[in-house]
């Protein structure tokens, strides 16, 4: 499957209308963002069921802010528009077929149990 490029315009769709989407936060300049982008397109090729997308911060610099982007690469995997993983440094690619089988592992309705019981503990503002 080829990766989507994201941008302000297009995020929340792809992530919304998506179970699984794993994003690549990088910039052309990026020495390790250049050598990690053959291993995230190698896996996109082994995961059909996962939308494999990446986000140039320099060409995105309001969705870098939004995601507290601070190092690149940054890995993030949604879902269900739950972030799972949320790590900065490139991943070798048995680190990141691991990343994502965890991520499909999960029981989802634990997680959005546990958001729920977390949105219902808490004061009004």
């Amino acid at each position: 499957m080829a990766t989507v490029m994201l941008t302000k315009d297009n995020f929340e769709s792809v992530v919304t209308g998506n179970d699984m989407v794993i994003v690549d936060f990088w910039a052309p300049w990026c020495g390790p963002c250049r050598a990690f982008a053959p291993t995230f397109e190698a896996s996109s090729e082994k995961h059909s069921d996962v939308v494999f997308a990446k986000v140039n911060t320099e060409d995105q610099p309001e969705l870098a802010g939004a995601f507290n982007i601070r190092s690149i690469p940054t890995l993030m995997f949604f879902r269900e528009k739950v972030i799972l993983y949320a790590e900065a440094g490139a991943l070798p690619p048995p680190g990141l077929e691991q990343v994502i089988a965890q991520a499909k592992a999960v029981n989802m309705v634990e997680v959005h149990q546990e958001i729920a019981q977390r949105g219902e503990g808490q004061a009004p503002a």
